[in-house]
């Protein structure tokens, strides 16, 4: 079985692409959704993260309102690294257990972690390959005003409160450029399904990932 990092930026695409993975057969783990089970009323960090924050955090079913912490600790360096401190272990842990159980599925091909934080948390340690989806900035802050309602203001302090697209891209086996069609993003992901499906030792490894990219970028001309 082979483990799938897919991360990025706010709004280039991680979570289609993961979705198409899916597609193929791939169970796909998403940390985003690890995060909300974390919150749940009635968790330990449920409790933590209103005392640091307070009940104006709370919707009416007295539920933490996501929203209401994204519009605090994206503005404050200081809350968003409390926040992270008391979500992440537990979704860490999640993410480790359900790998576990899917490795002992032996039909299991490959697992995706779907995580925007993928390298902030060090969950690109359980990866054995990493890919990175980019989109241009003016592509991102679109897709997320259009998705999420949010105004340029805030679709750009969440994408400057994690690490660049750059830096992400310099860490990864694979980049996926999700700035055009999704035609071309799903021939590019069927692709690279397709790499990591062979047999070959020599083919799996990152290295020889990478290999295989540069030669199906070079016959494509």
């Amino acid at each position: 079985m082979i483990v799938i990092g897919v991360t990025g930026s706010f709004g280039t695409g991680k979570t289609f692409v993961s979705k198409i993975l899916g597609s193929y057969g791939a169970d796909v783990i998403d940390a985003d959704a690890a995060a909300h089970v974390v919150l749940r009323k009635g968790t330990r960090q449920y409790a933590a993260v209103v005392s640091r924050f307070g009940e104006r955090i709370l919707d009416g079913k007295r539920e933490i309102d996501r929203n209401v912490v994204a519009r605090i600790v994206f503005g404050d360096v200081r809350s968003l690294r409390r926040l992270s401190e008391i979500v992440h272990p537990p979704v860490i842990r999640a993410i480790r257990q359900c790998i576990a159980r899917a490795a002992h599925n032996r039909s299991r091909r490959a697992v995706v972690i779907d995580a925007p934080l993928l390298f902030e948390t060090g969950l690109d340690s359980l990866a054995d390959i990493r890919i990175v989806v980019t989109a241009s900035l003016r592509t991102q802050v679109g897709r997320c005003r259009r998705k999420f309602g949010l105004s340029k203001k805030e679709v750009l302090a969440r994408i400057h409160s994690q690490m660049s697209l750059g830096e992400k891209a310099g860490l990864a086996d694979v980049v996926i450029d999700n700035n055009r069609k999704r035609s071309y993003t799903r021939r590019q992901v069927r692709e690279l399904w397709e790499i990591l499906m062979d047999k070959r030792k020599d083919c799996c490894c990152p290295e020889g990932i990478r290999k295989k990219n540069r030669e199906r970028k070079r016959s494509r001309g």
